[in-house]
């Protein structure tokens, strides 16, 4: 299948899929004419990569899953590694969304949203505290 029904069969753009061919990471093959032709593996291999960045896999990860997947002598402990330390990145970032939204939380409980010039928001952000509770700490 050409470019334009690989995309529809996957719900990829074109863009994308042209993206992971230069890359070297799903390669179609090529007509005599030049063409891309998308075989049903390509296919395959193309949805697989879409549900692993779906997960948030880097495109390294989904290089090392996918030469996973098309290795029949692999050991899942080479799988579970690689999930494994993007479950932790993943634990990372939220728990450090989780300070963000505290900060951030209490910067607008502490602004009273009126007329007057003074703000607790304006003050957190230029590192200008008034306030001396232990959420002062989050900012700095």
């Amino acid at each position: 299948m050409n470019i334009g029904d690989a995309a529809k069969a996957t719900s990829l753009s074109p863009k994308t899929i042209r993206y992971y061919e230069s890359i070297n990471l799903v390669v179609g093959d090529r007509l005599t004419n030049g063409y891309r032709n998308y075989a049903d593996a390509h296919i395959h291999k193309l949805r697989f990569v879409q549900r692993a960045r779906g997960l948030g896999f880097s495109i390294d990860d989904c290089r090392a899953l996918l030469s996973l997947y098309e290795d029949q002598n692999r050991a899942s402990a080479e799988v579970k590694n690689i999930a494994k330390k993007h479950l932790q990145e993943i634990e990372a970032k939220i728990s450090e969304l989780q300070g963000l939204r505290e900060t951030l939380s209490h910067l607008v409980a502490h602004c009273a949203g009126d007329h007057r010039p003074d703000c607790p928001i304006m003050d957190g952000l230029s590192g200008v505290l008034h306030d001396t509770s232990e959420d002062e700490s989050r900012l700095h």
